[in-house]
């Protein structure tokens, strides 16, 4: 199925599903739209379609375990967007901000690793039903690694703008689900058009009910509508580089599905890039929440000691 024809239903599958969520709980929304947050609006709708087909071209071009281990950048490079946009401190004599800043460097010397080095394989299961898919995808991989790295590049700086774009319009206005909703609308339009300039056959549009459709609704409904919707949640109490905090977790699962599903194998130069982006992400996350604590007020821990010491022993 083409990936923009892909991207196109599942933004408009989307658009249905947070449509009805908004519906039912924020219906006594009572939040404006002014015309910043119309603008807003349309950038939103504009990098998600972005970020996705760019992530799908990635995916196509190199395999399921590349894109995800890739897509763990996308904290580093929000970071690095956070600071610019000053929605982040960063202090270098201290020693949480020289963890944000090796974090950082680790997370691009991982990214670079993992283009430009493939190494050996470290794990790959000779499947039946897998083994004419995996020998053609080989040599699709050794001619279009680098053109699917660049892309999957693309995507993880559209993500690190999705998400500090997210922050600033949810302070603006505070409904996430309708936020949601409108942004998959204006996704909707963008990609539609771009799916119909590219690749007009009304053959490409049409549904069936096999493992397209599958991915449709689950694309639309679950990563378009309630996987953005949580992610909205997520940063507007914690802020957008903690929702980054994550990614791990999926690359993890996909390399394990991968290889069991569709009999992708590991490289090792994937592995320790791997490694080393998972590494940065949480030097920069423990530089955090080490400057988190050393911002709290003294008084506080004062008031919180005397509390204890006035407690009445039973």
């Amino acid at each position: 199925m083409s990936r923009y024809v892909l991207v196109a239903y599942g933004h408009a599958f989307g658009t249905l599903t947070t449509a009805l969520l908004a519906l039912l709980f924020e219906r006594k929304n009572e939040s404006k739209i002014s015309l910043p947050v119309c603008v807003n609006i349309f950038f939103l709708g504009l990098f998600g379609a972005l970020l996705r087909t760019t992530y799908y071209a990635g995916m196509e071009y190199t395999s399921s375990n590349f894109a995800s281990a890739m897509g763990n950048l996308a904290p580093a490079t929000t970071f690095v967007l956070a600071i610019l946009c000053r929605m982040e401190k960063l202090e270098i004599k201290k020693c949480s901000g020289q963890a944000k800043i090796g974090g950082t460097v680790v997370s691009f010397a991982g990214a670079t690793l993992m283009i430009l080095y493939k190494g050996i394989t470290v794990l790959s299961l000779h499947l039946p039903h897998t083994k004419k898919l995996r020998s053609q995808s080989n040599v699709f991989i050794k001619q279009d690694w680098i053109k699917g790295s660049f892309m999957l590049l693309i995507h993880c700086l559209s993500t690190a703008l999705l998400y500090i774009l997210q922050a600033k319009t949810l302070n603006k206005y505070p409904a996430p689900i309708s936020l949601t909703s409108l942004s998959c609308l204006v996704g909707t339009a963008i990609t539609t058009v771009v799916a119909a300039i590219i690749d007009h056959r009304a053959s490409s549009w049409r549904l069936s009910w096999n493992i397209a459709l599958v991915a449709i609704l689950y694309s639309g409904i679950m990563i378009f509508g309630i996987t953005v919707y949580i992610q909205m949640m997520v940063i507007r109490k914690k802020g957008p580089v903690f929702v980054t905090a994550f990614r791990p977790l999926a690359t993890m699962l996909v390399a394990v599905m991968g290889v069991l599903i569709l009999g992708e194998a590991l490289y090792l130069g994937s592995v320790v890039g791997a490694i080393l982006i998972i590494a940065g992400l949480y030097a920069i996350l423990w530089g955090k929440e080490e400057e988190k604590r050393n911002t709290l007020p003294k008084h506080a821990v004062v008031l919180v000691d005397n509390s204890i010491k006035e407690k009445p022993e039973k």
